[in-house]
């Protein structure tokens, strides 16, 4: 594939006529997100959890793109939330007829324990399971769009991830918020991964990519300093990280570069995978695992009740 380690957002190429959804629009990463999106051309659908986020993320692209926003559509989304998903997918099926590109790009991160809508642990309910979800739920728009892309967000947070399946949810006792985000980062990739195996199997001409921003300034983090002896902790960690704009790239390419294959992963070349021009990167042994990632696929369709009929062939 294309080698190339300095790629930018001139890279993007016409997007005239593509339809994409960036899930988390309204700050950070999706917004930055979006708005490269929309400035190359594509028709972009912007979610949010509430109506007020979706007026703040429609005037941040209408500020800085001006009447290039006018392809910009906001719709609610909650990925904690089954129902919401549902929703979503059928008002979406309501609009549109196609779907280029769909970016799973939001997320929570190192929460206190806490239970979805549907009992699901918070992190892995709306990390993974609310997007595997979503991705079911459009499937036919992703398999009737030739070349269409799946983009997982996944974190180098993912090497310190395992999966127990007996105790998926923390439910014995054990949660804590790092070992929670990390499963659900390291469900990312499983996910990705074996998305891509079952579209080549049958014979489905669709990509699924994943994507990680290194360490970016999106305020994913910001509740992890409330305390005000360790907000000065914070400007010092924060100093010289990448803006949204830069940490989004990764994603950027992932969901464009004509040389990316299925199950590329991409994130910063820099050292650590902190920060830099977005490159193909390699994730750990057990984001392989093709027996972890069939288990999860099983589970997840059991407790979305969201089955992948189209995708049933068995992957090797």
């Amino acid at each position: 594939m294309n080698a190339r380690t300095d790629w930018t957002e001139a890279d993007l190429g016409d997007l005239s006529g593509k339809v994409a959804i960036v899930t988390g629009a309204n700050s950070g990463l999706g917004l930055a997100t979006s708005r490269a999106l929309l400035a190359a051309g594509a028709h972009v659908v912007m979610t949010t959890r509430t109506s007020e986020k979706a007026a703040t993320a429609q005037a941040a692209v209408v500020e800085s793109l001006g009447n290039a926003a006018a392809v910009a559509e906001t719709m609610l989304l909650d990925l904690a939330d089954l129902e919401s998903i549902r929703r979503f997918s059928e008002e979406f099926h309501g609009k549109h007829s196609r779907l280029d590109l769909l970016i799973n790009n939001a997320g929570i991160m190192m929460t206190d324990a806490q239970l979805t809508i549907d009992g699901f642990e918070s992190q892995l309910g709306t990390n993974h399971l609310g997007h595997f979800a979503l991705t079911g739920r459009l499937l036919d728009l992703i398999e009737s769009t030739p070349g269409a892309r799946v983009v997982s967000l996944s974190s180098v947070a993912h090497r310190w991830g395992f999966m127990e399946f007996g105790n998926l949810m923390f439910q014995n006792g054990s949660y804590t918020p790092r070992a929670a985000y990390g499963r659900s980062k390291l469900a990312n990739l499983l996910f990705a991964y074996e998305l891509q195996r079952r579209f080549d199997a049958a014979g489905v001409d669709a990509l699924s990519v994943a994507a990680h921003p290194g360490t970016a300034g999106t305020g994913l983090a910001d509740h992890l300093f409330n305390r005000w002896y360790l907000r000065p902790l914070k400007s010092l960690l924060f100093l010289g990280i990448q803006t949204p704009r830069q940490g989004a790239r990764p994603t950027l390419r992932a969901a464009t570069d004509e040389d990316a294959a299925g199950g590329d992963f991409f994130g910063p070349r820099g050292r650590n995978e902190h920060r830099g021009a977005p490159v193909r990167v390699e994730s750990n042994a057990t984001s392989h695992s093709q027996v972890d990632a069939q288990k999860l696929w099983t589970e997840s369709e059991r407790l979305t009740g969201i089955n992948y009929e189209s995708l049933r062939t068995p992957t090797k």
